[in-house]
């Protein structure tokens, strides 16, 4: 057996370990899971109390452990959160006014740029040109440019000063029409009355197709905005200016002339004898027998 002086040694060394291990213990829970020790809070106090007493004494502030770091991650959070996302992209819902505006100009300025090219003369591409007659709504009557210069809509189906040509003005729906026999352009002078012009380069003798709900056309001037290319009952041309879209003076049908035929070629249709259908005895099964002859 040992000395006593040696066990009284083993039991003392043994109870130190002990305390120590309860005191690194205490220490742990005091600090908690990621929160700041008692080391930690001591040494907050001690640096706010420093800062405290040098605003005092108007001295720049001494920079506690930590505080730098601090700062610039609270300066720099703000514009990562603005800017980016999660993953390195753009945060949604967080970029300026301005930004969303710029995604919708590209068709705002498409838009404007059709509608300007629209009221502008094309004198480069390759021009569409048509030929059919109008057949006035109310009278029933096709309308005609005759050679002394007067229009009308009192011309019979195939009438040769019935025949127009009407040429496309622009990529839209703008169009110059001309009698095929006189070769005059329909025109509208400033009091809205019709007028034949051997001449149609002006915006006056230019017109708007529009397609009405009821499939009928009607043509707006494209000077005279409002007014619009219409005849009375009796066939007589009316003024512009006391037209508008929903009269039945001003709609129009677009018809081809009388023996005018299309470039398109006709589809027929095409029949194929198959052999007649008949049932089996059993009824069950249906199958294809040959026509008796």
């Amino acid at each position: 057996m040992g000395s006593p002086r040696s066990a009284l040694s083993c039991l003392l060394l043994h109870l130190l370990v002990l305390s120590l291990q309860a005191q690194v213990r205490g220490a742990a829970q005091s600090r908690g899971p990621g929160g700041p020790g008692r080391v930690g809070g001591l040494e907050d106090r001690l640096c706010a109390q420093r800062s405290g007493a040098a605003r005092n004494l108007s001295d720049p502030a001494p920079s506690c452990p930590g505080e730098g770091a601090k700062e610039q991650s609270g300066r720099a959070l703000p514009k990562v959160t603005q800017r980016e996302g999660p993953g390195g992209g753009p945060a949604l819902g967080r970029e300026p006014a301005s930004l969303l505006r710029a995604g919708r100009e590209p068709q705002g300025v498409s838009q404007q740029h059709v509608r300007e090219q629209s009221l502008v003369t094309d004198q480069l591409s390759r021009r569409l040109i048509r030929t059919y007659q109008l057949y006035s709504r109310t009278s029933g009557k096709h309308v005609q440019v005759l050679a002394n210069k007067r229009i009308n809509a009192m011309a019979e189906d195939g009438d040769p000063f019935a025949k127009l040509i009407v040429e496309t003005d622009t990529f839209g729906s703008r169009v110059r029409v001309r009698g095929a026999e006189t070769g005059l352009y329909i025109c509208m002078n400033k009091k809205g009355k019709l007028i034949a012009k051997s001449n149609g380069k002006g915006k006056d003798c230019v017109f708007t197709e529009i397609v009405l709900e009821n499939n009928y056309t009607a043509l707006q001037n494209a000077k005279y905005e409002g007014w619009y290319m219409a005849f009375t009952r009796k066939g007589r041309p009316r003024k512009g200016s006391k037209t508008r879209q929903h009269q039945r003076e001003v709609h129009f049908m677009k018809r081809l002339p009388r023996g005018h035929h299309t470039t398109e070629q006709s589809l027929r249709f095409e029949f194929l004898n198959y052999p007649p259908f008949t049932r089996s005895l059993r009824g069950s099964q249906r199958t294809w027998a040959p026509e008796p002859r």
